[in-house]
């Protein structure tokens, strides 16, 4: 069995073969959602000058309901939506692979840095979105990355969408409740 640093580290070299494993192995559902964890923390730890400590919790729970959302998401339009002809995936294979695709988020945590933090959690978060690509790729067996391009962008802008709308409602950070 592979550890858990061997494989966010696959991951984060953006090696397929990695996500085609944790698709394959329902076992892994606890490193998966350790990854979202990690790399959670990290951003809350890198944002703490700015948001504080209540930062980091409040950005634990965020990333997890999105990271549940955005694999619920995919899976609804990446297989019922926009399948080719060979997707066969479940919800479970969608959270683990997704999951995965937040380990160069751990770059986050230096985010705190003056000047670079911005630059650095930019990076990561470009470099997450692409290791989404390829995780949904092997995920929904899809031959066009394209195609995986497509259903990361849709998701992500429902995804957003959704947000926005539970801020509105329940008063959004730096807003009263």
């Amino acid at each position: 069995m592979a550890s858990l640093t061997d494989r966010m580290i696959r991951a984060s070299k953006l090696d397929p073969s990695v996500f085609e494993e944790v698709e394959a192995d329902p076992s892994t559902m606890g490193q998966a959602m350790g990854v979202v964890v990690l790399s959670s923390v990290a951003a809350g730890i890198g944002s703490a000058g700015v948001t504080g400590f209540s930062g980091i919790l409040i950005g634990i729970l965020v990333a997890l309901a999105g990271w549940f959302i955005w694999a619920f998401l995919t899976y609804i339009i990446g297989t019922k939506m926009l399948p080719e002809p060979q997707t066969r995936a479940n919800y479970g294979e969608l959270l683990r692979t997704i999951g995965f695709s937040s380990a160069p988020g751990i770059l986050r945590i230096l985010g705190f840095i003056p000047f670079v933090g911005l630059l650095i959690n930019f990076l990561a978060g470009i470099w997450m979105l692409v290791a989404m690509i390829i995780a949904v790729r092997q995920a929904l067996d899809y031959q066009s990355t394209g195609r995986a391009i497509g259903v990361c962008l849709i998701g992500w802008v429902i995804q957003i969408l959704f947000f926005l709308l539970v801020f509105a409602l329940v008063g959004g950070p730096g807003k009263p409740a």
